[in-house]
Parts: structure tokens; C-alpha cells; sequence
């Protein structure tokens, strides 16, 4: 009897041992982003400047979990792949929510649109990007047959996005992506890993929710239509607040307009962006100063000021 027993067990081992040996000693990650896509990098093919100026307020984390860690996490990694594409400036968020709690216009995603295009002109942005965590849980569970343990844990958020064009106020895009991811770790005779909670698997659920929207947020940020301003007036020659980095070249012609009168929301009273203002003539790239300015000279028009507005000439 006591043969038997010793063989059934014998042989369940060599069975389980058989099928989880794979597992012994790993630690196993399954990612769920949806479907694989490129890098930015490989998507935004050709773009040339000039770059357009944004702004990324820290997100809102409306969940229960991870208070402000998880707003920030979010704003982290859109800004990493925005700035990955190549077709953007991106404007330090140490400036942006400074001057937020200086304006007191709100330090998160929550500022609305009027508020926001407010701190965007402020800093030289054409757009900035808002946006919060709707949802966001960890879930965790296992097996355990004795000889083979397994814990899975799972992460799953929704992260919604908004473009709000400066010169405007209006909300030029909005999107949400859901995102998921999951790691688990074996163990098979108390051999290999049984971890406990890792953070990075709420980055990698809010990495794959960015990766859903990433491609439309980035086509409608380049919609925006590029603005730079005079700096300078020295003669015949005009300095401008974009150079090289932003992607101007010699022999760009701009178009020079003046400031028009500022639009005031009714109900708060708030700026929230200007009138076209009348054109004043046109100027054109000569040359490259300090660590994104350029050179222009006045081909026709006078009356320029510092300040005022300059696109590219179609």
C-alpha cells in the first residue's frame, strides 16, 4: 500500500514538474496594449518645422488610487511621445504649473479650456493638452496546486485627452484610450518569484492607454497653425522668438500681423484669445541667433512692433 502511495505521488510530480518547469524560475510580463504599433518616431514621417509650441498640464487623476502620482505618470509619458514624434517644442511643465499657481488658474487637468488657452499665450504655446484618469484598479489573483503557484496582477485605466487651441479657447480634439496590462510570477516547489505589488504596472496600463489615442492627438496638434512673435526691431532687421529648433530655414517668408483685440468670455470674464488683427507687411529669414531665434529682414510693410505676430507666408 504504503509502494503505491510513494509511485502516484512520484508520478504527479514528474507531470507537474514537466508542465511548469518553464515557469521555475521567471518572472513572466504580459503586456495588453492593443494592437502593436510602431514607434512615434516611425510614424510621423518627413515633418518639417516649424515646430509647434505645446503645453501639457499634469493630469487629473479622478480614480482612488495613487492621488497625484498617477497625473503626473500620465503627463510624463505623452509628453515622452510627443517629443519622440519630433514635430513639437515642448514647453518645461516646472514653468507651466508654476505660472498655474501664480494665475491661480488650477494646477491639473482641470483647468477648463478658457483658462488654459490663457496660460498657453502666456508661455508661447499654440496648444495645450489637458486631460485626466477616469478609471484606474489593480486586480489581483492565483492559483496554488500545491507543488505550482501563480499571482497575476492586473492594471486597467481610462485616460482622456483634450487639445485646447491658445488663439481660441476651443477644444480642437478629445479622445479617451483604455489601457490594460498584467505580469505574473510562478513558483514551482517554492522555487522562483511570487512578487509583490510592482508600480510599474499602473505606468505600463496608462503607456497602453496613451498608445490608442497617441496618432490623432499628434495629427490634430499639427493641424494648429504655427505663430511666433517679434522679439526685436533693429533697423531694417527683425528678431524673432522661433529660430533653427523650431524648424524655420533661410529664405522662409512670414507674414506680420498685429495683436487684434482680445475676446473675453462673457459669463467668467475671462481671455480667451484675440481677434485676427490687420497684416503689416512681411519679413524674411536671413539668419540664426541664440538658442532658437532668427534673423528676418523687412521686405514690405512698416509700422512693426515688438510683440506683434508673424505665421508663415502659403
Amino acid at each position: 500500500m504504503r509502494k503505491k502511495y510513494v509511485l502516484r505521488y512520484a508520478l504527479r510530480f514528474i507531470v507537474v514538474t514537466t508542465l511548469f518547469a518553464g515557469c521555475a524560475s521567471t518572472y513572466r510580463e504580459t503586456g495588453v496594449p492593443g494592437p502593436a504599433q510602431p514607434p512615434v518616431e516611425g510614424r510621423i514621417q518627413n515633418y518639417t518645422g516649424p515646430k509647434k509650441r505645446v503645453c501639457i498640464v499634469d493630469f487629473e487623476n479622478k480614480s482612488s488610487y495613487g492621488r497625484e502620482r498617477l497625473g503626473k505618470a500620465a503627463s510624463d509619458i505623452l509628453a515622452t511621445e510627443l517629443f519622440k514624434s519630433g514635430a513639437f517644442i515642448l514647453v518645461e511643465r516646472e514653468k507651466l504649473q508654476q505660472l498655474l499657481k501664480e494665475q491661480a488658474f488650477g494646477q491639473t487637468g482641470a483647468v477648463d479650456p478658457a483658462t488654459a488657452a490663457k496660460a498657453g499665450q502666456l508661455l508661447g504655446c499654440q496648444a495645450i493638452v489637458t486631460g485626466s484618469i477616469s478609471q484606474f484598479g489593480v486586480k489581483e489573483f492565483g492559483t496554488n496546486y500545491g507543488v505550482y503557484k501563480q499571482k497575476v496582477q492586473k492594471a486597467d485605466c481610462v485616460v482622456d485627452v483634450r487639445v485646447v487651441d491658445t488663439s481660441t479657447g476651443q477644444i480642437l480634439f478629445a479622445d479617451s484610450g483604455k489601457g490594460e496590462y498584467e505580469k505574473k510570477a510562478s513558483q514551482v516547489l517554492g522555487m522562483g518569484q511570487y512578487a509583490g505589488y510592482d508600480e510599474t504596472l499602473g505606468q505600463e496600463a496608462l503607456r497602453a492607454a496613451i498608445t490608442k489615442f497617441i496618432d490623432n492627438l499628434i495629427q490634430q496638434l499639427q493641424a494648429v497653425q504655427w505663430t511666433g512673435r517679434i522679439a526685436g526691431i533693429q533697423g531694417n532687421r527683425v528678431y524673432i522668438n522661433a529660430g533653427q529648433q523650431t524648424g524655420l530655414r533661410i529664405g522662409d517668408e512670414l507674414i506680420v500681423t498685429s495683436l487684434g483685440e482680445e475676446i473675453r468670455d462673457p459669463e467668467t470674464g475671462v481671455v480667451i484669445g484675440r481677434a485676427p488683427g490687420p497684416v503689416l507687411g512681411r519679413v524674411k529669414v536671413i539668419g540664426f541667433f541664440g538658442n532658437d531665434g532668427s534673423v528676418a529682414i523687412i521686405e514690405s510693410g512698416t509700422g512693426f512692433k515688438v510683440g506683434d505676430q508673424v505665421k508663415l507666408a502659403e
